[in-house]
């Protein structure tokens, strides 16, 4: 099958769409599929097509890096010529997604955000017209989760396909510290770091000798081991080498990739209790109650504080992570692709 993958936002700045197109491509290639990449910034070594720079403007708490070149749509029609299927990411992002959208080939579209209040209120006001919107290449509509899916799911029937890790990649032999803690995450507000390091003042009172690595983050400050952005084998290395990975997020999470990251690499998980967090991680993740400190710092001292408690929530989540891996995800997607080529 020849499948065409387009990203809206920028494959060379860090995220988690770029990272699932990414990790899809690989998987789909794995079956014997040739695989196309179009979007912003490819990089070096992806087979595909690069749309140039991006630019950054906001949305869902966060910044987006998305092509805004009129230029992209004639870009796509060209470089889609002779695909079998085109796999559109966020297929209401402009002007990358919703062009290829009418590029011709039969189309796939995922949605992988939580809409943001005021996208749930455009969705509402246009939602009998999004099929249209959509267009007629549309053959199937996926969602990485129910939160993603909550606000189309009342204008289309959408099938829940979720987010892929490669498990056995997360995995090391490396030793673990029973009092280290990792975060992983972006410095924005919504990913909950200074409700952790609030936490984290109020737990060295009681564990003095606990240890705090954060990732994709770098403030400089005592008490914290600041890493700044890191690659995925420093990643990987942290992860195996952490007792607890805490998610204290606020909100805007449509899944939690670095639940299942950290379920894999086996490290116990505690999380905020966003409902999104819970769909991914089941009885395998201990939660806090979102935005409450007080919870946060009680649950993490209990974790840090009970080996045979720790121990087995990294066992259940060990055996969570396998549903998540990528044969699993790649095969669903390609089931999807072929019953839409039906």
């Amino acid at each position: 099958m020849r499948i065409g993958l387009i990203c809206p936002y920028d494959l060379s700045r860090p995220g988690g769409v770029q990272t699932q197109v990414l990790g899809l491509g690989e998987a789909l290639q794995s079956f014997g599929d040739e695989v196309s990449v179009i979007g912003p910034g490819l990089p070096d070594g992806v087979d595909g097509v690069d749309l140039g720079s991006s630019v950054s403007v906001p949305g869902n708490g966060s910044m987006m890096p998305i092509s805004l070149d009129p230029r992209a749509r004639s870009v796509i029609r060209k470089a889609t010529m002779g695909l079998d299927l085109l796999h559109v990411h966020e297929p209401l992002m402009p002007t990358v997604s919703l062009g290829a959208l009418r590029a011709g080939p039969p189309v796939v579209a995922t949605f992988h955000a939580a809409p943001e209040t005021v996208a749930k209120r455009l969705y509402s006001f246009v939602g009998p017209w999004l099929t249209r919107i959509l267009g007629e290449n549309v053959r199937a509509v996926t969602a990485v989760s129910e939160t993603a899916a909550e606000a189309v799911r009342s204008h289309m029937d959408v099938v829940i396909v979720p987010n892929g890790v490669d498990v056995a990649a997360m995995s090391t032999d490396q030793e673990r510290s029973r009092l280290r803690v990792a975060f992983l995450g972006r410095d924005e507000r919504r990913k909950g770091l200074d409700l952790l390091l609030d936490a984290w003042d109020d737990l060295l009172d009681v564990l003095p000798d606990a240890e705090l690595v954060v990732m994709g983050a770098d403030r400089g400050s005592l008490d914290v081991e600041w890493m700044g952005r890191v690659d995925d084998e420093t990643k990987i290395q942290v992860l195996n080498s952490a007792a607890v990975l805490v998610a204290p997020n606020t909100g805007g999470e449509s899944f939690g990739i670095v639940l299942v990251e950290a379920m894999a690499a086996g490290a116990a998980v505690l999380a905020s209790d966003l409902q999104s967090f819970v769909d991914v991680g089941g009885e395998a993740v201990r939660y806090f109650r979102t935005g409450d400190i007080s919870d946060l710092t009680a649950k993490l001292v209990e974790l840090l504080d009970d080996d045979n408690a720790r121990t087995d929530l990294a066992r259940r989540g060990r055996m969570r992570a396998d549903q998540f891996d990528w044969d699993t995800v790649g095969r669903t997607y390609r089931a999807v692709y072929e019953k839409s080529l039906s």
